[in-house]
């Protein structure tokens, strides 16, 4: 199937909003190479110590970035930046298409069409790796959107170091294209599910960047 590649963009922290539901990993771990770095000045030991905590503050601040996007047209586009892991067609007809998502990406995740959110289920389970087939039976928060394609099911899944999805808003809310739903700490997958009929865009292997790449086809 031909395809053309999409390249995500090269993100920088210089004027980029960090993501909602990072203060819980991101404030300490600042907060303590803040302080390492002031005891450094007077001692061998705090310095030595302040790299490895310096270089983890960088390290989470780079990862909980939420850059602006410019959304792109198309009646269905990523939710994820990630990396297409399957396209497996389902038994009710439709079409599941899963990214995952590595330490990285950006984990924001949006919203893959306009239309209102009729759920946002919680379900409990394991944490094994993400692009483990095991990872069907992981955590994750099952969305449902009704949309101008009838209902679209999104769902977020952890990874084994992602043990928190933080859904950012509940059900009821109308919501636009690309508009931001919700934060998956750490490697995680998110999977989408076309309805039937609808063509898939891309393919297994190829990179997308949510609220950028087209996963559908006219």
């Amino acid at each position: 199937m031909p395809h053309s590649q999409t390249s995500a963009p090269r993100d920088s922290l210089v004027g980029v909003r960090l993501a909602r539901g990072a203060s819980p990993w991101l404030l300490p771990t600042v907060a303590t190479a803040a302080l390492s770095l002031v005891r450094a000045r007077r001692s061998r030991r705090a310095a030595a110590i302040a790299v490895p905590t310096t270089a983890l503050a960088a390290g989470m601040l780079w990862f909980f970035r939420d850059p602006e996007r410019e959304i792109a047209p198309g009646r269905v586009i990523s939710p994820a930046d990630g990396v297409v892991q399957s396209i497996m067609p389902w038994k009710d007809g439709r079409t599941r298409v899963a990214i995952f998502m590595s330490p990285l990406n950006v984990h924001v995740n949006r919203a893959p069409l306009a239309g209102t959110v009729t759920s946002v289920e919680h379900i409990p389970g394991g944490f094994v790796p993400a692009f483990n087939k095991e990872s069907e039976n992981n955590e994750r928060v099952v969305w449902h959107f009704d949309t101008e394609l009838g209902d679209i099911e999104m769902v977020q899944i952890a990874g084994a170091v992602a043990r928190r999805i933080v859904p950012y808003i509940p059900q009821g809310t109308k919501v636009e294209q690309g508009d931001r739903i919700g934060l998956i700490r750490f490697g995680s997958r998110v999977d989408i599910y076309l309805p039937e009929g609808v063509d898939v865009a891309v393919e297994v292997g190829q990179t997308t960047t949510a609220g950028v790449t087209r996963i559908d086809r006219d």
